[in-house]
């Protein structure tokens, strides 16, 4: 883990590319606290499934009766070989599409998961030092909590990111995205991947220089969970209540989830960083302040996670 030193930052971004939930800029301070060099890497996840006998989600059948909560009502019942363990794989298209349809280019794919990452016939072997992904919020946590660690907040996950480089567009600064820096999209997303970085899907951890605090993968590779709940007005909703300083001070995001691309789901939580699919024209989420977000219960081809854990307290003054 590397040390990441408390201090205060703007949140949020008005660059050109910025969406509307990463405003209002905003003063933000955080404790220091350590936070892993890399993403959880494939031989780290199943050293934990091999110590505690975890099943990730995307590992067991689907709860329809849970499932239908987010659906619409009157949505009917999908077959039954439809609810069968498995999870969301990236699949290139034919040519370009709408890319407000992202269902054009997600297959839900049975018996994939961790480490079968893009169907049954697939394999993490040789892989083990590939960020672990298909991970639903629940494995991530349940990871932490076993490793003695947790997830961490937007702000932290902010803050370390930006490297010490305040007001930065990227993880490295105001120097643009390209195929030596970061694990992106190179070409016409989703159909043709002209893979300048070496890599068409994920990228095995440190295969690109670190940020100013010597973390990897801040940008691209896979997206990374948060413990935040995701509200699209959470920095609004922060802003207007800043003490007298105008400073918060380790946020912890909402108390309520609402988002409004999955508006029946009620437990919604921010990722963050981008992945292998991020290019300008659909997705510029390499930038520092870019959110996301998922319910939790959702494990995807490009999603993984990084945990951080609190600096240690100081020491008791001893006794003369």
């Amino acid at each position: 883990m590397v040390h990441i030193p408390g201090g205060e930052f703007l949140m949020g971004s008005t660059d050109p590319l910025a969406r509307e939930d990463e405003q209002p800029v905003h003063r933000v301070r955080v404790n220091g606290f350590w936070m892993d060099a890399t993403e959880v890497t494939n031989a780290q996840f199943r050293a934990f499934v091999a110590s505690t006998g975890h099943k990730t989600v995307a590992e067991r059948p689907v709860n329809w009766a849970e499932l239908s909560t987010q659906c619409p009502p009157g949505t009917p019942k999908p077959p039954d070989e439809m609810l069968v363990p498995g999870s969301l794989v990236f699949t290139p298209t034919g040519g370009p599409v709408n890319l407000r349809d992202y269902s054009q280019w997600w297959r839900w794919t049975p018996g994939a998961c961790w480490d079968h990452p893009q169907g049954p016939e697939s394999s993490i072997e040789g892989k083990g030092q590939f960020p672990v992904a298909h991970i639903a919020y629940e494995d991530a946590a349940a990871y932490a909590a076993w490793a003695g660690k947790r997830l961490p907040t937007e702000a932290e996950w902010e803050f370390a990111a930006r490297g010490g480089l305040a007001g930065a567009c990227t993880v490295w600064g105001n120097e643009p995205v390209d195929a030596t820096r970061a694990n992106t999209w190179q070409g016409d997303f989703p159909f043709r991947n002209t893979e300048e970085d070496r890599f068409s899907r994920a990228a095995p951890v440190m295969s690109y220089p670190p940020n100013g605090y010597s973390l990897y993968d801040m940008a691209g590779n896979v997206w990374e969970w948060t413990s935040d709940l995701y509200r699209p007005d959470t920095y609004a909703e922060r802003a207007r209540g800043l003490g007298p300083d105008g400073v918060a001070l380790n946020p912890r995001g909402p108390s309520t989830a609402h988002d409004p691309n999955t508006p029946l789901a009620t437990d919604v939580r921010t990722h963050r960083g981008g992945s292998f699919l991020c290019n300008d024209s659909y997705c510029a989420s390499y930038r520092p302040s870019a959110r996301m977000a998922v319910p939790t219960d959702t494990a995807l081809e490009h999603l993984g996670f990084r945990c951080v854990k609190d600096d240690a307290p100081a020491p008791a003054a001893s006794t003369p």
